[in-house]
């Protein structure tokens, strides 16, 4: 399961009340839990179908070129320091490679997830205080 396949998953899950979903195949497996789902709103809808031919195949070009870094284990995704604290990084924030993205609470330990490489981040996956799984994408970065 690629990038784009979590990501189809997602964008099906967000019209719907699921707030749990897991998936396994040949030994790979994800999970995927939020919180209450939001109200439902139905936005209008075009009258002339639109081609989205052009945009997929930007968007797959681009994803192509981004390092997902992942939950090196079980834990607690936080985003800062403390909970006074800035985040270590917004979406857009420029990195280096070896500064801390975000933190893994383990048992107890915080655990400093670092930047594998020089680059932008181009999203951030995960909510603060959520629950993250080994191998789970937490943020997409751009490298330089």
């Amino acid at each position: 399961m690629d990038l784009k396949d979590i990501r189809n998953i997602l964008r099906l899950l967000k019209g719907t009340d699921i707030v749990e979903f897991e998936y396994e195949d040949e030994g790979k497996r994800i999970r995927i839990r939020r919180g209450e789902a939001p109200p439902q709103v139905e936005a209008a809808r075009p009258s002339a179908p639109v081609s989205r031919e052009v945009p997929e195949e930007k968007e797959e070009k681009k994803e192509k070129n981004l390092v997902t870094v992942t939950a090196p284990m079980v834990g607690t995704f936080y985003r800062a320091p403390s909970p006074e604290a800035p985040p270590f990084v917004e979406e857009g924030s420029m990195v280096k490679k070896g500064q801390p993205l975000c933190i893994i609470e383990a048992m107890k330990i915080m655990n400093e997830i670092e930047a594998e490489v020089d680059g932008k981040v181009v999203s951030i996956l995960v909510e603060n205080g959520q629950p993250v799984e080994y191998g789970e994408p937490l943020m997409l970065i751009e490298p330089l």
